[in-house]
């Protein structure tokens, strides 16, 4: 699968950063910005995420073979891997899957263990029950997310997911 990147920066080593779950490469924009000085940035939308391609195939193995394919598409000799969150865990996959690939491995607030998936399963089970195509504004959709997420922040990161397709109605980015 191609998926989506931005590249920031034109020198030095290679440094792909992958988002979270529910998340996107414009999340890591400004750090990429300033790793950008030191590196060359790739901001990645990991498969079913941002404006990467979608699949009903959705595991680590298969965004581990996307991450290896975006690597030879791009010619890119021993990148230094960060990942946060799900992009973590992609991340470790990758590097237990492709020692030989990667020069390092940085991983940001996930560990190489098993997850309740209980609280994830909770937001995308609120999130597909709400009729996008009913709302003309992201604000009425923030009004019927706050009855189950009281925390402004989260729906505000939730909303980043939604685009208005070629008919100009709401979709989410994953």
């Amino acid at each position: 699968m191609k998926l989506y990147s931005k590249i920031h920066g034109h020198k030095g080593q290679d440094l792909i950063i992958m988002h979270g779950l529910f998340g996107m490469s414009d999340n890591w924009s400004s750090l990429g910005r300033k790793f950008s000085k030191y590196c060359r940035v790739h901001l990645i939308d990991l498969r079913n995420h941002g404006r990467s391609p979608h699949s009903i195939d959705f595991n680590y193995d298969v965004m581990c073979e996307d991450l290896l394919e975006y690597i030879l598409d791009n010619n890119i000799q021993k990148p230094i891997l960060l990942g946060h969150s799900l992009g973590g865990k992609v991340a470790m996959k990758f590097a237990f899957t492709h020692p030989e690939r990667i020069a390092k491995l940085i991983i940001a607030d996930i560990s190489p263990r098993k997850y309740n998936s209980d609280f994830h399963e909770n937001i995308l089970a609120t999130l597909y029950k709400i009729p996008l195509q009913d709302f003309d504004k992201r604000e009425e959709i923030d009004r019927v997310l706050s009855y189950a997420f009281e925390d402004k922040g989260m729906r505000l990161f939730l909303l980043k997911n939604l685009y208005r397709n070629e008919k100009k109605r709401f979709c989410l980015a994953f």
